[in-house]
């Protein structure tokens, strides 16, 4: 079961999050042996979307990056979104890891 997370993103902006993954026993999940994906929709059934770049440390440390640029914040009508986090193991299982909504704040500074 995918945690909920809901995130706040400024319109026109650089967006980074970095979040630390853990495996059951508390081990720190590592890129070696994932992919990451994820993606932020107006609403579910909608057919457009954006990518996140998602990366997940092969270093050992688990941390999971997302990042939009401040070209695609910009390209974002302000409003609410839903977005999620997936990870993708070597046998193509995959794990939803968390998600939520996204609330795009207005940009006033063009």
């Amino acid at each position: 079961m995918a945690f909920k997370v809901n995130l706040v993103i400024d319109q026109g902006t650089t967006y980074n999050l970095y979040v630390e993954l853990n495996d059951d026993n508390g081990n720190p999940l590592s890129g070696n042996h994932y992919t990451a994906r994820a993606k932020l929709r107006k609403h579910f059934g909608s057919a457009n979307s954006t990518s996140f770049t998602a990366s997940l440390s092969n270093t050992g440390t688990g941390v999971l990056v997302l990042s939009l640029t401040s070209t695609q914040t910009s390209a974002l009508d302000s409003g609410k979104y839903v977005y999620d986090v997936e990870l993708v193991d070597s046998s193509n299982n995959v794990t939803r890891v968390f998600e939520g909504n996204a609330l795009i704040t207005p940009e006033s500074t063009k």
